[in-house]
């Protein structure tokens, strides 16, 4: 039993860690009404930003937006948007968040709408601009805003740590982190993180159950490889391009070399010409000229944020602070990632492959939900399945459909190992960032699998 003396160091130390961290200078004010939007907002949002570095080099901007069921108990999500580079307002007004824009309108005349659909209704949800140059973060220094994988991740936990001891109140909501796209690099490495820190007795505690992951990229060898697959299990490619592949390549269509297997080149060519006007993010959507966007294309929508997001009266709602960075943009090309890319003058892609800390947080008392559109073609779900197969895990429950609305929503299976599991799902005709092409689905999905009886609020 610990001693009284104990104690009093445990909290004597969590005192002065408080007062260290709090003497770091962050910023947020409570934003109530935002322009296109009538009359006061319906829920609590807050923006600011959050200092990190030894000097808070790297300032990073937020979205809070509190639960608007029960913000005392409902789960903390901690949201981190894809690219890397891309802003959260991608998340806050075109997937989960509690507001989208009414496409209705034309751009010059912006105005803003619930989203019945939005996570907030069963969540508190933290959005944030993340690495430096996303959105509106910026920094200080030439040097911060370098970045990388690793550095990325270490500052998001540096991050979350600095929030929940700005929000003490919400220390003990049960915490997830959350990862879309580009994010499945980053977001395992948070969570292990987490559980380490907890683990050492470091300060404060953080509550955390699990973390989710949205057409995550894992490994950029399995996810991009997978690709072929895919191809062919969709129709895309025929039987005898698929048995070519497979002859030819031994299973690697990724590092292919026209100097050593000529012939495996030349099958993938006929692939490639195959897919090569698919739109990747959902297959059976238009692809767009990104320089002549029409109305039927899905990115034309997105010029409604570029001009919202540049207006100085929305700059002034949301706190912005002026002269920090010249004009917003949806997301940074200088950082944002393709297949193959080599580093950019201003960030690292040194993570390879995040499996490893997958294959680590199976030790752990953790619940993780990963799921796909199958209609997404960047990370396929292919590939996803691949490496969660790779993990070892013992099937909890088979493969079965889940319902919404009375309707096949997608189709979901359970892994576990003593403390862990692991939920895979697809959802039905969606795309890569699922929320955007199926809401509802997405949202009924995620509800039902943080049910209050699968999480504990005490640690």
């Amino acid at each position: 039993m610990e001693s009284r003396s104990m104690r009093f160091k445990s909290f004597f130390s969590l005192v002065l860690f408080f007062l260290a961290l709090v003497q770091s200078a962050s910023s947020k004010s409570m934003v109530t009404k935002l322009p296109g939007y009538p009359g006061e907002l319906p829920f609590k949002l807050e923006t600011g930003y959050i200092g990190i570095g030894e000097k808070e080099e790297a300032q990073f901007f937020y979205y809070f937006v509190e639960s608007e069921k029960n913000p005392d108990e409902d789960p903390l999500i901690f949201y981190l948007t894809g690219g890397p580079g891309c802003s959260a307002i991608l998340s806050f007004f075109y997937q989960i968040g509690p507001l989208s824009f009414n496409f209705d309108n034309a751009p010059e005349n912006i105005t803003l709408t619930q989203n019945p659909n939005s996570w907030t209704k069963m969540a508190n949800v933290i959005f944030v601009d993340m690495p430096a140059g996303t959105g509106f973060s910026y920094a200080t220094t030439k040097e911060a805003w370098i970045s990388s994988d690793s550095i990325l991740a270490k500052q998001a936990n540096d991050f979350l740590k600095k929030f929940l001891i700005d929000h003490p109140k919400f220390l003990q909501n049960p915490l997830y982190i959350f990862g879309t796209s580009y994010m499945g690099i980053i977001t395992p490495i948070v969570a292990l993180d987490v559980h380490n820190a907890n683990e050492r007795g470091d300060q404060p505690t953080l509550n955390i159950q699990g973390y989710i992951l949205c057409s995550p990229l894992t490994d950029k060898f399995m996810d991009f490889n997978s690709r072929v697959e895919y191809a062919h299990r969709m129709a895309l490619i025929s039987d005898d391009v698929y048995k070519s592949a497979i002859e030819n390549c031994r299973g690697n269509y990724v590092n292919t070399d026209a100097t050593t297997n000529v012939v495996c080149v030349n099958s993938l060519q006929k692939y490639k010409e195959c897919i090569s006007e698919i739109n990747m993010e959902h297959i059976l959507e238009p692809l767009c000229n990104k320089s002549d966007l029409k109305p039927y294309c899905r990115e034309y929508y997105y010029d409604f944020a570029v001009d919202w997001a540049n207006d100085k009266a929305v700059q002034q709602a949301l706190n912005i602070r002026q002269g920090t960075i010249g004009k917003w943009e949806f997301y940074n090309t200088t950082i944002h990632y393709t297949e193959g890319k080599n580093d950019t003058f201003c960030y690292a892609y040194d993570i390879y492959s995040s499996f490893s800390y997958h294959k680590k947080l199976v030790s752990k008392n953790c619940r993780a939900l990963i799921f796909s559109g199958d209609h997404d073609m960047t990370f396929p779900y292919v590939g996803i399945e691949q490496w969660i197969v790779a993990l070892g895990l013992a099937v909890k429950s088979p493969w079965v459909p889940f319902y919404v609305d009375n309707q096949v929503g997608g189709y979901e299976m359970t892994y576990a190992q003593n403390g862990f599991s692991l939920t895979f799902a697809t959802v039905k005709g969606a795309g890569h960032s699922v929320a955007q092409y199926k809401p509802k689905e997405s949202m009924v999905l995620t509800q039902r699998w943080l049910a209050p009886e699968s999480y504990s609020r005490a640690m």
